[in-house]
């Protein structure tokens, strides 16, 4: 089994309530920094993982549990819109690069 997303530096859980700060001060970063040099995936990472140890924290109200887990998982498809795709070579570079099928 994972451990907690995000840690105290004593390596307990941390207070909801900093969780939350925490968490509304990096979209505030992302929502300011996007607008100027466009999103930063590794922003969008630390948010997703502070709303999922938000989403876990036993101390939190479920309503805002249950909203953290939402969020969370919409920041996670944000991440992963962003991650680069492999390119997929084109019908001539596979054609030219001499990709054939096996043979018997």
């Amino acid at each position: 089994m994972a451990g907690p997303a995000v840690t105290a530096p004593n390596g307990a859980p941390p207070q909801p309530e900093l969780l939350v700060s925490a968490a509304l001060h990096l979209m505030s970063h992302y929502s300011a920094n996007a607008a100027q040099a466009g999103p930063c995936l590794k922003l969008a990472s630390v948010i997703e993982r502070h709303l999922k140890a938000l989403a876990s924290h036993g101390d939190l109200n479920p309503v805002l549990r249950a909203t953290c887990q939402q969020l969370s998982e919409q920041w996670a498809a944000v991440v992963d819109q962003a991650l680069p795709r492999p390119s997929r070579p084109t019908l001539f570079k596979r054609f030219v690069g001499g990709a054939r099928p096996a043979t018997r």
